[in-house]
């Protein structure tokens, strides 16, 4: 792994002093960048690409191509993990997504977290290969659970 050339993302997280201030944007993987789309297209899904090693660093990385940003943000979704603890997450075309209700102890019983970290390894994937992948003057920003 190359250590990280430019740190400037992470001192300002530490409050400490910087030259500048860093650039990054929430959303910045964009579903507005057509490369973007494209990436999304040839996943079939927002969940297969979220768990789509390679494609999920695609995408981390495309915005860095276009703009001069301080920090790369790993694509993923938060509700990869109650999808991971058996849930039943899915997408509703034009809607966004959905889990089903759960309405008495029996469903929250029914969820497994003892299987999260195996379910989730697409993403801790996803976060080795982005790595690898950034230059070594971009930080990353990541969020996953377990």
């Amino acid at each position: 792994m190359t250590s990280l050339k430019n740190d400037t993302f992470l001192r300002a997280l530490l409050k400490q002093p910087v030259e500048y201030t860093p650039i990054w944007m929430m959303r910045q993987a964009g579903r507005y960048l057509p490369e973007y789309k494209a990436t999304r297209a040839k996943a079939g899904s927002f969940l297969d690409l979220c768990k789509n090693t390679e494609l999920a660093t695609e995408v981390t990385i495309q915005p860095l191509d276009r703009f001069d940003l301080d920090a790369a943000i790993l694509f993923s979704d938060i509700l990869t993990v109650p999808d991971a603890m058996g849930l039943g997450l899915y997408f509703a075309e034009g809607e966004g997504p959905r889990l089903p209700p759960i309405s008495d102890h029996h469903g929250v019983a029914a969820l497994d977290a003892a299987r999260v970290n195996d379910h989730l390894q697409p993403v801790y994937q996803a976060l080795r290969l982005t790595r690898q992948a950034l230059p070594a003057d971009k930080a990353l920003i990541g969020f996953i659970g377990a």
